[in-house]
């Protein structure tokens, strides 16, 4: 009954998020592209056999990397068929996968719609990546006797409260995670608060991020441009910054770094968001800052700020910077991927907001491979510190490659509760 009003909520619902959609593809076109796959119409030709993984956006589809390599390794006869979210998304998923993997929108949350999807694609399995609980999703692959999985599972405290706080919000999230077959955790506590809300008992795996395997080809790329600045040039990488948070880091490294130091260093502002990098270049030109744009080129010698205008190449700013500050942390908005960074060998600086890798974020705390600021203005002061000690930022750095390595392994975990799922799916 829950999860009729659900569906009748949400067809009520439609016309606005048409509207949503339309409204985002004025700033962004490509969400204006394949729209009748969200209705249940992918643009893909049918399967005979597959593996469905849902991602929903860039880093969940970067996650898909080390899981999408075993799974090739073990099953090559099953095809993989990748859904997502967004456009930001589907393009990561070309720019990994080429046309090896099958990537389509994930439909709309109407069970018939997820219905039309599975008899097209023929799943034997779907693995979804992180926490996306979709009440008609799970239950249109009980119907179909579809195996269903959390992998890489992560729900935050504040999250947890939140499907806790509403009686019919909670029973209808409890239904749904009962239909899963098998939870992968990131840790301990995200697998109890998923068991909480009615998720079978979790195997804690750790973070598949740990597994990505680095990309020789970029950190070339990066380790080129670095390459040609001169020497004493230190690099403050801020990567992944949100909206709102890039005004406070410009305004903070005004004045935490005096006009001679800024000339010295060169400020790498990567946005999280690539409708927002127009927004961004126009901050940079408004600060007084010397600065040029990836778009462009390779980074001119006399610019002090770079704007990394780009997608996919986040691995060669890592590799070019001396210090690394990782976004959606200065916000209430849990921060992103530190992992990358570390398993690079470089310094992390965070703000206070990590709760989307709070276990990643404590651990590498106590490993000395990062440091946590409380807002913008601390975490450049601590900057400034550091870009002027070199042996507390090559300790860090050494730090940081040790952590990174210590927590690889949970893609063969995972892969422990996913193989006999395959088999079973082969099965059916």
């Amino acid at each position: 009954m829950l999860r009729l009003l659900y569906s009748l909520l949400l067809l009520l619902a439609t016309p606005l998020i048409m509207l949503r959609l339309l409204w985002r593809g004025v700033r962004q076109p490509e969400y204006r592209r394949h729209w009748r796959e969200r209705w249940g119409f992918p643009s893909a030709p049918p399967m005979s056999r597959s593996i469905w993984i849902h991602a929903v956006s860039v880093g969940e589809i970067r996650a898909t990397v080390p899981l999408v390599q075993r799974l090739r390794a073990s099953r090559p006869s099953l095809a993989i068929l990748i859904t997502c979210m967004t456009p930001t998304g589907r393009a990561t998923a070309a720019e990994l996968y080429a046309d090896s993997v099958t990537c389509v929108y994930l439909p709309y949350d109407f069970r018939s719609l997820h219905r039309r999807l599975i008899a097209r694609f023929r799943p034997v399995l779907l693995v979804i990546m992180e926490t996306e609980i979709w009440p008609n999703l799970l239950a249109a692959c009980s119907v179909d006797r579809l195996p269903a999985l959390l992998v890489n599972a992560r729900l935050s405290d504040r999250s947890w409260r939140g499907y806790r706080r509403l009686p019919p919000v909670r029973r209808l999230v409890h239904d749904a995670l009962q239909s899963l077959h098998a939870v992968a955790a990131q840790t301990a506590e995200d697998g109890a608060r998923l068991a909480n809300l009615g998720a079978p008992a979790a195997l804690v795996t750790g973070n598949v991020k740990f597994d990505l395997p680095l990309d020789d080809a970029l950190i070339a790329l990066g380790q080129g441009w670095r390459q040609a600045m001169p020497a004493a040039k230190r690099v403050l990488l801020a990567a992944s910054t949100r909206d709102g948070e890039e005004a406070m880091l410009l305004q903070a490294y005004r004045q935490a770094f005096d006009a001679g130091e800024r000339r010295s260093m060169l400020l790498v502002v990567v946005p999280r968001h690539p409708q927002r990098f127009a927004d961004v270049d126009a901050m940079l030109r408004d600060s007084g800052l010397r600065h040029g744009r990836r778009s462009e080129g390779a980074p001119p010698a006399d610019i002090e700020a770079w704007l990394g205008d780009s997608m996919g190449e986040m691995a060669a700013y890592i590799a070019m910077a001396d210090l690394v500050f990782i976004g959606g942390s200065l916000l209430p908005l849990g921060g992103q991927n530190l992992i990358e960074a570390c398993a690079q060998g470089r310094p992390v600086l965070m703000g206070p907001s990590t709760f989307n890798f709070a276990e990643a974020a404590r651990l590498a705390v106590a490993a000395g491979a990062m440091q946590q600021a409380d807002d913008a203005a601390a975490v450049m002061e601590l900057a400034r510190v550091l870009l002027h000690d070199d042996g507390v930022r090559d300790r860090m750095a050494a730090s940081a490659l040790v952590f990174a390595r210590a927590h690889a392994g949970a893609t063969e975990k995972t892969m422990g509760l996913i193989a006999p799922l395959i088999d079973r799916g082969d099965a059916r």
